[in-house]
């Protein structure tokens, strides 16, 4: 397992020339995605399939939306198109194992970004935001900012999702410390905003008394935000986020959203591509760890206006 921590990467990470052939000379790379209605996963998409273009390859962006079979049959058509690599944010850490395999025994190199498979040696590469780091430091964070007792919220992602647990563990590791803090309420909202408003309305009904929010993305958080909003509730509440997406860093500039822990999605989604060209030519894997993980960032009302791209904190 490798770290990836150098911050001057995500300045450069959508910018660093690279040597390209022909126009897409080199040909396909299939890149398959979540759901692009989330900003994280459009950006993910987008930045793969500008690296591709940039080093010569047509590619295609297509998005499984956290459905297996759908997964089953974009992984079936890459092979039918004779794609030249996958680039794979894995609907199912369990359930993804599969297709990462018979896209592998194709002869079709995989690049599993984001989120990780629970088999190691099918995939050349998983590249990943280094969560547990992440999770910790917004913990740290968030408590920081609310003190030593009150009564939270945390929101959880979507279960098949190994990031959720592994959030949700490192909230729990450095709050656990704090006798004081009392979580009155967990809820799955599967990364979704929608989720995220609709149990926040029913948490609240629950409980008259709510201080903070902790989420294991800034969706969830963003709908937390929208019902504590419209319920007259949100001025004191102090929510921290998972991401570092456009409309979260928007909602610090508002100072409705205390923080949010940024991934470098922009990193290492051109990084994947840059990684799958290289073994597309050279037949070895560029980086010898399989597992590389890629350590997050702090976005708060101090360093926002350093926010220069989507998820790109300059320094």
């Amino acid at each position: 397992m490798i770290k990836i921590t150098k911050r001057a990467l995500l300045a450069a990470a959508v910018s660093m020339p690279l040597m390209a052939g022909s126009a897409f000379a080199e040909g396909l790379i299939s890149i398959i995605v979540n759901d692009p209605a989330n900003p994280y996963w459009f950006t993910e998409g987008e930045v793969a399939r500008a690296t591709a273009e940039e080093l010569g390859y047509t590619a295609n962006v297509s998005a499984h939306r956290g459905d297996t079979n759908v997964e089953s049959n974009l992984v079936d058509a890459a092979i039918t198109n004779g794609a030249k690599a996958i680039i794979l944010d894995p609907a199912n850490a369990d359930g993804s194992v599969g297709v990462v395999r018979r896209a592998t025994d194709a002869g079709i190199p995989v690049f599993l970004v984001n989120a990780e498979i629970n088999e190691a040696g099918i995939a050349i590469a998983q590249l990943v935001s280094n969560n547990a780091q992440g999770a910790a430091l917004g913990a740290v964070t968030w408590q920081s900012i609310v003190g030593d007792e009150a009564k939270y919220v945390e929101f959880f992602g979507n279960p098949s999702d190994n990031n959720a647990a592994t959030r949700s563990n490192g909230y729990n590791t450095v709050l656990s410390q704090y006798p004081g803090l009392e979580k009155v309420a967990e809820e799955v909202a599967n990364w979704d905003r929608t989720q995220g408003y609709n149990r926040m309305q029913s948490i609240m009904q629950a409980n008259p008394q709510i201080d903070a929010v902790i989420s294991g993305n800034d969706e969830m958080a963003l709908g937390a935000i929208a019902a504590l909003k419209e319920a007259g509730r949100l001025e004191g509440t102090v929510i921290g986020g998972f991401d570092g997406s456009p409309d979260a860093v928007d909602a610090i500039r508002a100072g409705e959203m205390a923080y949010t822990v940024l991934q470098p999605v922009a990193v290492f989604s051109r990084e994947a591509v840059i990684q799958a060209d290289y073994y597309i030519k050279n037949g070895t894997p560029m980086v010898a760890e399989e597992k590389q993980l890629f350590d997050c960032l702090l976005i708060t009302p101090d360093n926002v206006d350093q926010y220069t791209a989507p998820f790109t904190l300059s320094n």
